[in-house]
């Protein structure tokens, strides 16, 4: 079975770098007409100096007038991956997360997401096209982890914003799903070999049953599956994407240890 993805058109939110970056150039690969959408000008311009043809945006989608201006004129897609996000994840207390900081942070995961979707759907809606649209989302939508909150929280919101465009978006035939990927590393990215030996990929490879980091194409995937065809009746959707992650409470070495096995 085929994709079907050739000649389709997406939007591709942080696509300078990593998960946007693979998903963007992936798409291009399956002869898509790509708008890549990121904060920074100079991954822009090397994403289009590798895969000629993809339209390059500048624009930080906490900026709502701005993006709202900068997308005005965009043709009427079939599909957008909204992939821009701020992770912030440093330690703070959930009794001491302030207003600020909480708002930093909600104005790109979640109200800048709420912004682009919107724009994007009036003009699948006004066209009368059908299509879909990933959110990523994380796995710490699902599991509060310490002095984190003010990332698991947009993220849960982030999940609700998918099941709720879902829900309105069904008539126009327009699917909304979110991806929910675990610690990612790109695997063709020697730059970051630090990150796969550093103490946050180490919790991540011990939480993990499979005892492994998550690859960027283990995640983009899944992303490509439902922009496509073949996933025509899901929409709604938390797609984990972890290794079992979550789905085991204790490490196997814990358990070992408590049973003497």
């Amino acid at each position: 079975m085929s994709l079907n993805l050739s000649g389709k058109s997406f939007l591709v939110t942080g696509a300078g770098r990593g998960l946007g970056r693979s998903v963007s150039a992936t798409l291009h690969s399956y002869g898509c007409k790509v708008y890549a959408l990121s904060r920074s000008l100079e991954p822009l311009d090397s994403l289009v100096r590798e895969h000629p043809g993809i339209i390059p945006i500048q624009g930080d989608i906490a900026n709502i007038e701005d993006i709202s201006e900068k997308l005005k004129d965009i043709e009427a897609l079939d599909g957008l991956v909204n992939n821009a996000a701020t992770s912030r994840i440093e330690p703070v207390c959930a009794i001491d997360c302030t207003r600020d900081l909480m708002a930093s942070v909600m104005d790109v995961n979640v109200y800048g997401t709420i912004n682009i979707t919107q724009i994007v759907a009036r003009k699948m809606i006004e066209a009368g096209k059908s299509g879909s649209i990933v959110n990523v989302s994380s796995t710490w939508s699902l599991q509060a982890t310490p002095q984190c909150m003010v990332y698991t929280v947009s993220k849960a919101a982030l999940d609700m914003v998918s099941k709720q465009f879902a829900l309105e978006l069904a008539p126009h035939k327009i699917r909304v799903n979110s991806i929910n990927p675990t610690y990612i590393v790109p695997e063709d990215d020697k730059h970051l070999d630090e990150d796969r030996e550093s103490p946050f990929a180490s919790y991540f490879r011990s939480h993990t049953p499979g005892r492994r980091l998550c690859g960027t194409s283990e995640v983009v995937s899944p992303i490509m599956y439902l922009l496509s065809d073949l996933s025509t009746m899901v929409s709604g959707t938390v797609n984990v994407v972890d290794g079992a992650m979550l789905s085991s409470f204790s490490s196997a070495s814990t358990f070992n240890d408590i049973f003497n096995i």
